[in-house]
């Protein structure tokens, strides 16, 4: 019977309106959270340490200078030696009128792996690696309704780090069987783009060594980096938090304070 049931369902979704991603990101647990949220510091250098060392191969960082890093606890003699690491070309050329490269400087922006577009989609199957900066912004998936109200209390805007934590946990499982996938493409439920991506399972266990003692697996990866793009795209979450509960505050004793004068004034005129 159960197998029936599940050809059954087969049938159903197979002559159904298909919807990406096939399964929902589970909401999870992160420290910038909420309207009291913070950014837990040793959780985003681990996650800058998985994009320099895994996902800048392929992706590109642009918005992000590394004088930004500052933000995540480094120190500027730290981000300046970060930074000549880098060999980035000069906008401006030599003497000789020739383009020429340089070690990296804190004002210097993450540089692109590819010298164009059209370089990385040759490299990748004719597919682009999208840059990353804001990525933890643009992935975000639809809550629908009534979550969506909710969210509105809650101030959820984790939707973007459960989408790509769910997408880089989420390769290896077996496709339906009404599913057809192509050559050169990886089936992962969690995709909103398609049942399939061009890029295959990027990280895996034991692939980055943590200085800090933090499990090296996927699943701790991948919180990682999902936490460090959440604050490449939006690095002033935590302010804006604080200071929009500070107005709610403020809005709340305003009209509180406005209601008592209003109840003096017209305590005493007749009806």
């Amino acid at each position: 019977m159960a197998g029936a049931d599940a050809h059954a369902n087969d049938e159903e979704e197979e002559h159904g309106t298909p919807h990406y991603p096939m399964i929902k990101p589970e909401e999870l647990s992160w420290s910038f959270a909420g309207p009291f949220g913070t950014w837990d510091l040793g959780q985003l250098q681990r996650g800058l340490k998985i994009y320099r060392e895994v996902c800048s191969a392929c992706h590109s960082l642009e918005l992000v200078s590394f004088r930004n890093l500052e933000a995540l606890g480094y120190s500027d003699a730290q981000v300046r030696a970060l930074a000549a690491e880098y060999q980035i070309q000069d906008p401006l050329p030599n003497a000789e009128g020739e383009m020429f490269e340089r070690p990296g400087i804190p004002s210097d922006r993450f540089p692109n792996p590819y010298a164009n577009p059209e370089q990385a989609a040759a490299s990748n199957g004719g597919a682009y690696p999208p840059d990353l900066s804001l990525m933890a912004k643009a992935r975000a998936t639809e809550r629908g309704f009534p979550t969506f109200v909710f969210d509105l209390f809650t101030q959820y805007a984790e939707s973007g780090p459960d989408y790509i934590h769910a997408l880089l946990t989420g390769y290896g499982q077996e496709p339906p069987s009404y599913v057809e996938i192509q050559p050169g493409t990886h089936f992962n439920p969690y995709f909103v783009g398609g049942v399939a991506l061009a890029m295959a399972q990027p990280i895996q266990d034991g692939q980055v060594t943590y200085d800090d003692g933090a499990p090296e697996t996927l699943e701790q990866y991948s919180r990682d980096i999902s936490a460090f793009l959440m604050w490449t795209a939006e690095p002033h979450l935590v302010e804006r938090k604080s200071t929009g509960f500070v107005v709610l505050l403020f809005l709340v004793i305003f009209g509180a304070m406005v209601y008592g004068v209003k109840r003096k004034v017209w305590a005493n005129t007749p009806h």
